[in-house]
């Protein structure tokens, strides 16, 4: 089975801003390099989303509807409703994630 994968709005802009903060603390190049590594980890999804594990924090909370699933230092989050994976979060994994994910994926 095949899945759709929707990034949701918050996701792109988390998207963007990695590219903004990379292009200026590093370079342009490098950015759009870990832009389109991102991307083919999301699309990865695509096929077989459950594979992936379910975040620490959440589960400590009862909370199992989310998934995560790591590249190097990015954590991509997000929930399969049916044929649809949706994309909720992409966050660097050296930040607060509990707090993150509390904040955003929760509404806390």
């Amino acid at each position: 089975m095949r899945f759709e994968v929707v990034m949701t709005d918050r996701a792109g802009r988390d998207l963007a801003s990695i590219h903004e903060y990379i292009s200026t603390h590093d370079s342009p190049i490098h950015a759009d390099l870990v832009l389109d590594a991102i991307l083919r980890v999301v699309d990865s999804l695509e096929s077989m989303p459950e594979r992936e594990s379910r975040p620490r924090d959440l589960l400590a909370i009862g909370r199992k509807e989310y998934r995560q699933i790591i590249h190097g230092p990015w954590h991509i989050f997000y929930r399969i409703i049916g044929p649809v994976v949706y994309i909720g979060m992409i966050a660097d994994g050296r930040r607060d994630l509990r707090a993150l994910l509390e904040q955003r994926l929760l509404g806390a």
